[in-house]
């Protein structure tokens, strides 16, 4: 009998375990409502606002080349301008990851005007994860915006989607 209790409570607590595991990265948020992200390019930082001000802020990196708007796929920029948040992807490569709605109109009919592809997949996303991207870097990323892990966890808790993004060089 004491064999049993004691197989079922160490099943029970590994269970247990691995589901705690499985839901750490998924954050909950009951605070004010987040009503515009400013992503200020040159100064590094990311910040969350709401209708009494600024909520929290993050430092980032960005693309490999980051001075300018993203023009073309493959040219190491982060856009500037003014977006949304239109897709969140939960099994992101990069932990989480929120999507910006880069390119629009404009960036499109930019690049088809030379004969190029504008880019896209523009995330605000976590990592980097060893073997993908090299961690000594800053500016590592292909465009996109980049936090910690445990940032990105909280960023995906309290941003929804629709909710503006104005980028500044």
């Amino acid at each position: 009998m004491t064999t049993i209790l004691t197989r079922r409570a160490a099943l029970l607590g590994g269970a247990g375990a691995l589901l705690s595991g499985c839901a750490g990265k998924f954050r909950s948020y009951d605070g004010p409502a987040v009503t515009r992200l400013r992503l200020f390019k040159s100064r590094r930082l990311l910040a969350l606002e709401g209708s009494e001000g600024i909520l929290r802020t993050y430092p980032i990196g960005l693309g490999f080349a980051p001075v300018g708007h993203k023009q073309f796929e493959g040219d190491g920029k982060t856009p500037e301008g003014t977006y949304v948040i239109d897709r969140r992807n939960p099994d992101s490569k990069f932990h989480l990851s929120i999507g910006i709605s880069y390119p629009n109109e404009a960036d499109i009919a930019f690049a088809e005007a030379a004969g190029k592809k504008p880019g896209g997949d523009i995330f605000i996303h976590g990592g980097p994860r060893r073997g993908i991207d090299p961690t000594d870097l800053r500016d590592w990323t292909a465009g996109c915006i980049a936090v910690t892990d445990r940032q990105i966890e909280e960023v995906y808790a309290m941003v929804r989607d629709g909710t503006p993004v104005d980028i500044y060089a």
